[in-house]
């Protein structure tokens, strides 16, 4: 293309049907198997830590909803949750509404797409898909027998919503490319349900569900850059939907409802957000709540029938900004890096807030606001089993300085006796305005308690630090999140946190691209790499409009048919960007056969090349999942025990077992 010639060698594992690419994923998975046997030990002894420090048998906040307290369980020897509610109060008496672990039976994977409860309780609307496919299968359950109804609808996707009668549910279906592209609505014990919404444009995603206060009917469509909302009355049995705002490209807003006006988060003229109010029935009824801020990002708003919440980020930490009649209050904690987070909040007509609350040391907390005396009550923490100090480590935030003299976060975690330099992992996603905020993980303590560094690099691209954050790593700029990942672990080895030698770097999906393009910048900085289901393939997938997500894709990474934007991806596109000769780290590939997001052709093509063409200083590893998708395996169990395996593959590559 452009006078450039790129020959694909391995194009030939595209062929899912050909007996020799499932064979030879077979071989890579019996190869990974063989390479890892040694590390079975050092793997089932952080598996038992895991279950050892987790709370098998446990039951999460109760969150209210009218007289009904909803929640879910886990139990101990099992590997997926128990739905569950509570009739008058939190300590009220059960009932179950379903049981994952009995839907799992006979199934290598399960995945729970929806799980609505009907305005008046008696209904459940639930999905399911069992293959990693991201393909789900509607269905209705009776609550009060416990019985599904004989409604069942196949191919459908993530969201839905009820009309306010409870009889009759809106949900999603997708296209050829697995784009949701239409919105259903389905009457209860109808045989034909008919199409309320559809998109045309092969660029926007479409979401289906209420506004708080439940009165009206939302579809929200999405692209990277576009967003908009079409609202109808819940209550009509034959819906129109109209645009809350005109579709403008390149603009997004969200909205929610409150007292007959819409309250609306948008970019418009406004990078980092703006928050204001229109009458639903006079457009041009407008006001300002909260006008943009250059140093603070608004995100997103929640109404309620007293106060409004605002989520959004300050100074690269996620923040909340609670307004009410005649105050406005944020949200504070003492920690310097942190997550904070809107919780399950059922009700419209209430003063409590529920958020959630974590760290790199502080195990979630599910927290209750009063409103009215700014009482703030722990309703819940995640329980941490065998005598967990959080005393006993440090968490900090460093910066990096990129080329063009930006300062790139790093939020770090760390026993508090640790001697530096020590062995370390560095994270890093950096795509879509998506944050990797500071949270806290139970099977990280296993890394920490054997003398490793765990850190999380913030690079442009990302969201952290507001929408020109975003800007600066994408599309012609997206070089800026590659080379500031790698200056920000030039900064872990040059303030002594950690030398080449004894550094890792760890990312998924859009991360794993990121480890693909910085290891080709700098395959000497890093002693090892795990990159989970990676986006390496980069321009062989833009190239192919008949794979899901790509038409959507090209706001992110560009067109490559158009010939500057094919120039930006062939700078860095992992897969033709392999460096002959080169001394690459040890490399930890994972794919999933049924992945829909990142096929796994791509992970295997470039571990292939990768041995082909280079020189390793350890082993290069393919492991795919043969019955999964995107997320790996499901069950917790099997998922801890993963987990496991890709720290004992870090531990032994850094000498910290």
């Amino acid at each position: 293309m452009f006078g450039d010639t790129v020959v694909d060698e391995y194009g030939w594992l595209r062929r899912r049907e050909d007996p020799a690419t499932i064979a030879y994923l077979s071989a890579e998975n019996d190869y990974s198997e063989a390479v890892l046997g040694r590390l079975a030990p050092l793997r089932g002894e952080i598996f038992d830590e895991i279950v050892a420090r987790t709370q098998l048998t446990d039951l999460s906040a109760p969150a209210k909803r009218d007289d009904w307290w909803y929640a879910s369980r886990t139990e101990e020897g099992r590997q997926y949750p128990v739905f569950v509610r509570l009739r008058g109060g939190p300590d009220g008496p059960e009932q179950t509404l379903l049981d994952a672990n009995d839907l799992a039976e006979g199934h290598e994977y399960l995945s729970i797409g929806v799980f609505s409860v009907s305005p008046d309780h008696r209904l459940l609307a639930y999905s399911l898909d069992t293959d990693g496919s991201e393909s789900f299968r509607l269905r209705i359950r009776d609550l009060e027998s416990g019985q599904d109804l004989p409604d069942e609808i196949p191919g459908t996707y993530y969201s839905a919503a009820w009309a306010t009668d409870s009889s009759a549910v809106y949900y999603t279906t997708f296209d050829e490319t697995h784009r949701p592209d239409k919105v259903w609505l389905h009457r209860i014990g109808a045989a034909i349900d008919q199409v309320v919404f559809e998109e045309p444009d092969d660029r926007m995603f479409l979401e289906v569900k209420t506004t708080t206060d439940r009165r009206f009917v939302l579809v929200t469509g999405r692209s990277q850059i576009t967003a908009d909302a079409h609202y109808a009355e819940a209550t009509d049995p034959h819906p129109t939907f109209e645009p809350v705002l005109p579709r403008v490209h390149g603009v997004q807003y969200t909205v929610d409802h409150r007292d007959g006006r819409w309250l609306i988060v948008t970019d418009q003229n406004a990078p980092n957000g703006r928050l204001m109010s229109s009458a639903v029935d006079d457009p041009d009824d407008v006001s300002s709540i909260i006008d943009h801020d250059p140093l603070r990002k608004i995100d997103d708003v929640k109404a309620f029938s007293s106060h409004v919440v605002v989520t959004g980020r300050t100074d690269g930490l996620t923040s909340l900004t609670v307004l009410t009649d005649d105050a406005r209050t944020e949200v504070s904690f003492d920690e310097a890096v942190y997550t904070v987070a809107l919780g399950a909040n059922h009700e419209y007509e209430t003063s409590l807030l529920r958020i959630s609350y974590q760290s790199l040391t502080t195990p979630q907390q599910i927290i209750d606001i009063d409103l009215a005396t700014g009482d703030r009550t722990v309703v819940k923490e995640q329980p941490v089993l065998g005598g967990y100090d959080r005393h006993r480590y440090v968490s900090q935030r460093l910066w990096a300085v990129a080329d063009d003299g930006t300062e790139i976060p790093i939020s770090l975690v760390r026993r508090h006796d640790l001697s530096l330099p020590a062995p370390a992992v560095l994270y890093g996603y950096g795509s879509y305005e998506v944050t990797i905020d500071p949270y806290f993980s139970i099977p990280r303590l296993s890394l920490l308690d054997r003398g490793a560094v765990f850190a999380i690099a913030h690079p442009r691209g990302g969201g952290e630090m507001g929408r020109l954050w975003y800007e600066d790593g994408k599309l012609a700029h997206k070089m800026n999140t590659f080379t500031d990942f790698v200056r920000a672990a030039e900064h872990l080895v040059a303030s002594g946190v950690t030398s080449p030698e004894r550094l890792a770097a760890r990312g998924a999906s859009a991360g794993g691209l990121l480890m693909g393009a910085a290891v080709n910048l700098r395959p000497d900085l890093f002693r090892a790499m795990v990159a989970e289901v990676p986006f390496v393939d980069v321009i062989n997938t833009m190239l192919d409009e008949s794979l899901p997500l790509t038409a959507i894709e090209w706001e992110e990474w560009g067109n490559p048919k158009l010939e500057e934007q094919y120039g930006w991806m062939r700078r860095y596109a992992p897969y033709e960007n392999l460096v002959d000769g080169a001394e690459y780290p040890a490399m930890f590939v994972t794919a999933g056969l049924n992945d829909p997001r990142v096929s796994y052709w791509e992970p295997a093509k470039w571990v292939a090349a990768l041995r082909a063409r280079t020189t390793s200083r350890g082993p290069v590893l393919l492991k795919t999942e043969m019955g999964a998708g995107h997320g790996g395996k499901s069950g917790r169990y099997d998922a801890w025990n993963d987990e496991a395996e890709v720290i004992a593959f870090i531990l032994d590559q850094l000498g910290a077992t």
